[in-house]
């Protein structure tokens, strides 16, 4: 039976090309490094004095920065290709994260957030084209899912020796750790991952690439993300303030509770996926799924003080993660083919940066006004109309099919 286990895991990573799995050590030892993101509320809060509100306005500028950054990274993505794009986002990042220490005023830290962020969040839609250029069309879904257990195997560990570097040195070692986690990447990339080694010369060339903009299915999906950003990025901010306001937990007992995350990532996700992808089911109808799971991990937070309902609501999230990321990936890989992939990507990419200047900040402001609990029904709600906006988009795709 164990054997049957194994087996059947291990198949579930068959078939990826050497190009995906060194594309998944960079962006592990990538993610490893950026253990201040987690931390970054209270790290404001704590060691810099700053109040929720001014929190909140710090990560819109945070938010700025990832939609300038994504932005930019499409356009060079289609100018001068994934491969420098993404050198360039690992290095210069680097340099940024280790300076972003220093800035002591408001404004000084809001430019520094935005400067980090437009770096970093350049290698995002560089990476998605990436994985198609690199990956056969069969085998997206996973090799998206592959670098996605990369990315959460990083913040497992991340989190957890950033609690411990916090406690032992205080929060300066995180951007000195971040720094030299993404000059480390940057400089493997440039080693070890060569574009000539490609399968993008063996596909047709769209000549007649459709505007992103034209694209009215896509920008739906693209709201629905915006929504499930929206209200999964709370992990990142307003939740872990919640553990440690509501719940008295250490900056060690979150990062081990977010680090709970990425290993039942790490451990379930590619079998998962390569399950799922057997059942022939669309992929917008697991993106519905995965967002609803999504949704009542809020709900289970707001249930009752007990201690166990943050780990169920962790599970539910979790399970919600591991389905609607991939998934909705390998969605926006297969219609970024109608046009430029680099625009498409970063459209994608573009959504959760706009959850990010309003889902930190609404968040934030919402609890200092109306607390905890209202803020969780508010994700309920945003979770919900999301899934509606994706139901609504399966019936646009079967009215295209047959046009």
């Amino acid at each position: 039976m164990l054997h049957q286990l194994y087996r059947s895991y291990t198949n579930s990573f068959s078939g990826l090309r050497k190009e995906v799995w060194l594309l998944a050590l960079i962006t592990l030892i990538n993610r490893a490094g950026t253990m201040v993101i987690p931390f970054l509320s209270l790290y404001l809060t704590k060691s810099r004095g700053f109040s929720l509100e001014e929190v909140g306005w710090i990560l819109t500028f945070f938010g700025l920065g990832s939609v300038t950054g994504s932005w930019l990274g499409g356009k060079l993505t289609d100018e001068i290709g994934h491969y420098k794009t993404m050198a360039a986002s690992l290095i210069l990042s680097s340099f940024l994260f280790v300076l972003l220490q220093f800035p002591q005023s408001f404004w000084g830290i809001c430019t520094g957030i935005f400067l980090v962020m437009t770096m970093a969040d350049m290698f995002r839609p560089a990476v998605f084209v990436a994985i198609s250029a690199y990956s056969k069309p069969e085998n997206r879904t996973r090799s998206v899912t592959l670098i996605r257990l990369a990315i959460n195997l990083g913040f497992s560990a991340g989190p957890a020796i950033g609690g411990l570097i916090i406690i032992g040195i205080g929060y300066s070692g995180l951007f000195w750790v971040d720094g030299i986690t993404c000059l480390i990447a940057g400089i493997l990339l440039l080693k070890l991952l060569h574009p000539k080694r490609s399968l993008e010369n063996a596909k047709e060339i769209n000549l007649k690439p459709q505007s992103v903009l034209k694209d009215k299915p896509y920008l739906l999906f693209i709201t629905a993300m915006i929504l499930f950003g929206f209200i999964f990025l709370q992990y990142f901010s307003t939740v872990p303030l919640f553990y440690a306001e509501v719940h008295h937990l250490s900056e060690f007992e979150i990062g081990v509770l977010l680090g709970f995350n990425g290993f039942i990532i790490f451990l379930f996700e590619m079998p998962l996926i390569k399950y799922l992808e057997v059942k022939g089911k669309s992929a917008t109808t697991y993106v519905i799924l995965g967002i609803a799971l999504a949704g009542l991990s809020f709900l289970a937070m707001n249930l009752s003080n007990w201690l166990g309902t943050l780990v169920i609501g962790m599970f539910l999230l979790t399970i919600g993660e591991m389905i609607a990321f991939p998934f909705s990936n390998s969605f926006a890989l297969q219609r970024a083919d109608k046009g430029k992939q680099g625009s498409y990507m970063a459209l994608y990419s573009i959504a959760f940066s706009i959850s990010h200047i309003f889902g930190h900040n609404s968040g934030m402001q919402l609890i200092g006004k109306l607390g905890y609990s209202f803020t969780w029904n508010v994700m309920i709600g945003l979770a919900l109309f999301s899934c509606l906006l994706l139901v609504w988009l399966k019936f646009k795709l079967k009215h295209e099919a047959a046009a």
